[in-house]
């Protein structure tokens, strides 16, 4: 009964909360605790794990395997041309694509702007600003996000070999 009120519950979620035809679900294994919006233009891997998540604008967004998200997760995929033939901006929309690696854990509150690739086992912290790509293991925090620390690499490479996945 659990599972078939979980079920449900997702596919609620996904017909009223910004899944289309167009997404492209590489498996069932996607799951949804919060209002999500998204834009038809996502590439989801393998145990993703939202906890409310709004993206904006026409850029793809890439989630890979063993992602988690915390509450509130921002992602602007596009942006006004600033540089265009009006100030402050004209009626251009310049769009970039959001890459985000395996095991990407992403604290509460945060905002991702497009271009940026998140790298492998790589930590944002909560109410991060993420303006620039940020390297594997590295662990980021601020507006804008600076690497402040890094994983051990050995442990993660143990956990990641044994699959111990969350």
């Amino acid at each position: 009964m659990k599972k078939l009120l979980k079920s449900l519950k997702s596919k609620f979620l996904l017909k009223f909360y910004g899944f289309t035809q167009n997404n492209k679900l590489l498996n069932s294994d996607c799951y949804i605790n919060g209002i999500c919006k998204f834009n038809g233009k996502e590439v989801f891997g393998e145990n993703v794990n939202f906890n409310g998540c709004k993206i904006y604008g026409q850029g793809e967004v890439i989630f890979g395997d063993n992602f988690h998200s915390g509450k509130r997760l921002i992602i602007l995929t596009s942006n006004h041309d600033y540089q265009g033939d009006s100030i402050p901006y004209n009626k251009n929309l310049i769009h970039k694509n959001v890459i985000i690696e395996d095991n990407v854990w992403i604290g509460m509150n945060v905002i991702i702007l497009g271009g940026v690739t998140l790298g492998e086992g790589c930590i944002i912290q909560a109410g991060s600003v993420v303006s620039s790509s940020v390297p594997e293991l590295a662990i980021v925090g601020g507006n804008p996000a600076r690497k402040f620390k890094e994983r051990d690499k050995n442990h993660y490479k143990e956990l990641k070999d044994n699959r111990s996945f969350f």
